[in-house]
């Protein structure tokens, strides 16, 4: 059975105290949703606790980071254990504008990783081709090494999600098409059960991210190994974020006739 999709969103270096009045209305979808899909909200952790205290049990919240070790001389950075502290029960790791910003290596990912698990969290782990990767043919390559780098051992599907964005889609309005957001997901998917068994990994959901929006959600949550979405700038918003939301099919509901 496929795992229940996760729609995930990334608020980035963006929100204030102001910004909570966003959440309410993604509480109540999330609430009414729930037998479709699992919501989260990464907010900044200056607000990490604020949005838990509004979201509730209805969506979860993560972190959108930290750091391998559980405490510290690490001035301005933020351990695995203080974002459970805040009621965070997810955290991102390795995505690209932390690979490319702060020269994060595979290694440095898979340690974060690790720090997640340890604290009680699940991993976002993200993966993902540059433009010129993908123009030289060398896509799948590439996240296969980031797989294999950064994903510790002992996966499973309580400690490790993996969000496949391409980096030349993020933030820039263009989408990978069906066919190779569908060779990306597989390949993971490959890669994931020849290194922990079929059975592991079955639950372990794999997420597509890069400029989705409700538009192109439908479409891309239907994809093969496509099980949720990690949103970018459309997640700021309850409404488009909500729509992506939306999107998810609701598996209950019996097929129209041919």
């Amino acid at each position: 059975m496929a795992p229940r999709p996760l729609i995930a969103g990334n608020w980035k270096m963006n929100g204030s105290l102001k910004s909570l009045v966003e959440l309410k209305p993604i509480a109540e979808a999330a609430e009414r949703l729930r037998p479709r899909c699992d919501v989260l909200i990464c907010p900044p952790a200056t607000i990490l606790s604020a949005s838990h205290g509004i979201l509730g049990s209805a969506a979860a919240v993560g972190g959108q980071d930290c750091h391998a070790e559980a405490s510290g001389a690490h001035t301005g950075d933020v351990a695995a254990e203080m974002l459970a502290d805040l009621g965070a029960r997810f955290v991102i790791v390795g995505h690209s504008e932390r690979r490319t910003d702060h020269d994060e290596s595979d290694a440095v990912v898979r340690a974060k990783a690790e720090a997640a698990s340890r604290a009680g969290l699940t991993a976002i782990v993200c993966v993902g081709e540059s433009e010129e990767e993908r123009k030289a043919g060398r896509a799948l390559d590439v996240l296969r090494a980031q797989l294999a780098g950064s994903v510790p051992e002992g996966a499973t599907p309580d400690n490790l999600v993996v969000a496949y964005e391409p980096l030349w889609a993020i933030g820039s309005g263009r989408t990978a098409t069906s066919a190779d957001v569908a060779e990306a997901h597989a390949l993971i998917r490959s890669e994931l059960s020849d290194r922990f068994g079929p059975a592991g990994v079955a639950g372990i959901r794999i997420l597509y991210g890069g400029s989705v929006n409700p538009d192109n959600a439908a479409g891309l949550l239907a994809i093969d190994n496509v099980d949720g979405a990690l949103v970018g700038g459309c997640s700021l918003k309850a409404e488009t974020f909500i729509a992506i939301c939306e999107a998810v099919p609701d598996l209950r509901e019996p097929a129209s006739a041919a």
